[in-house]
């Protein structure tokens, strides 16, 4: 029973899918990282149908790109976004790290926020319009491969806060049994996109995960003393955009 509130509480924090209640006991707490890749699937198998229904209905390139790109923010609540909106406006202060992280922590959001949120949509909105629709389900992989990066770091980078979202899912986490099925998620997701891709794809999206991984690591170390919660739904977002136009360069490619 504790794994199946662990899971319920990945997906009613990090996702819109209906859950029923739990508690959230320390027990729960240590082995929720280990579902929060599972969102991934569920993500890429509503744009598989979506793609699907989109073919089917005759929609022009212009709202299926739309929907596509709405689809992930739908379905986890915009919760990552709120992190990349945050950071961006942090990052764009140049201030020192204590202010960084006080920007972190307001409720408000500035232009630069905006500015960045909007060019980002529309790179993914170009990107998204560049990946067949024979390969959908790789965006599936994509998703959760994000999500296992980001769990693995959850447990693996320093800090900066001892509160806060990311101290205490970190703080409860079951490290080794986390580092475990992060792992095999990666691996799981690498074979996927091989198998449906081939080695080039497999070969550019593992280069460019591992880049964004360091990225990840730098920024968050460098500017903020650690990660956060906002940084991890920064490094999310960054994440799919970034993996999604590797698969993307690869298709190109082969």
């Amino acid at each position: 029973m504790n794994l199946l509130g662990s899971l319920v509480i990945a997906f009613s924090m990090y996702s819109c899918i209906p859950m029923p209640r739990v508690s959230w006991t320390r027990e729960r707490m240590r082995y929720v990282m280990c579902f929060f890749p599972l969102i991934g699937v569920f993500m890429g198998l509503a744009l598989y149908g979506f793609g699907k229904a989109a073919e089917a209905l005759g929609l022009g390139m212009a709202a299926y790109c739309a929907g596509g790109t709405a689809i992930p923010l739908v379905i986890t609540g915009g919760i990552h976004m709120d992190g990349f909106l945050d950071v961006s406006d942090a990052r764009c202060s140049f201030g020192e790290r204590e202010k960084k992280l006080e920007i972190l922590k307001d409720p408000h959001i500035g232009a630069f926020a905006v500015i960045r949120t909007g060019v980002y949509l529309l790179l993914y909105l170009g990107v998204f319009s560049e990946l067949p629709k024979d390969r959908l389900p790789l965006m599936g992989a994509v998703y959760v491969l994000t999500r296992a990066l980001s769990g693995l770091a959850l447990v693996t980078f320093p800090k900066a806060k001892k509160d806060g979202l990311a101290a205490s899912f970190s703080d409860g986490a079951g490290k080794r049994t986390v580092i475990l099925c992060m792992t095999a998620y990666i691996g799981g997701s690498f074979w996927f996109l091989v198998s449906r891709g081939g080695w080039r794809q497999g070969i550019l999206v593992g280069l460019a995960a591992a880049a964004m991984l360091w990225r990840y690591y730098h920024v968050a170390v460098k500017e903020f003393g650690g990660i956060t919660g906002d940084l991890a739904g920064w490094f999310l977002q960054n994440g799919e955009l970034g993996l999604m136009a590797a698969a993307v360069a690869a298709g190109w490619m082969g």
